[in-house]
């Protein structure tokens, strides 16, 4: 998967993508849950355990998603660090 772009400029089939990648055994009602839900990269930083329970996923699959979004949060927030430190070094602060 290369998906250059910020995660909260994801489109849905970004989204897709990293879903079919990350988690191929929930493959076919994870991918129907972002297509029915249009779930883009800034919906899915937003998603929590309530949100997929509500989805239909449970369990240690439900887990295994939540990690996944943690991780891509943690890195979406790193960007944002990044950005606001170049932003700041460059300006001759």
């Amino acid at each position: 998967m290369n998906l250059p772009k910020r995660v909260s400029h994801w489109t849905t089939g970004d989204v897709l993508d990293w879903a079919e990648e990350q988690y191929p055994y929930q493959k076919t009602a994870l991918q129907q849950a972002i297509i029915k839900h249009d779930i883009s990269g800034r919906a899915l930083l937003r998603m929590g355990e309530q949100k997929l329970e509500r989805m239909g996923f449970e369990g240690p699959h439900l887990q295994d998603i939540l990690q996944g979004i943690l991780h891509l949060s943690i890195q979406e927030e790193l960007e944002n660090i990044t950005v606001i430190f170049s932003e700041c070094f460059s300006s001759g602060l």
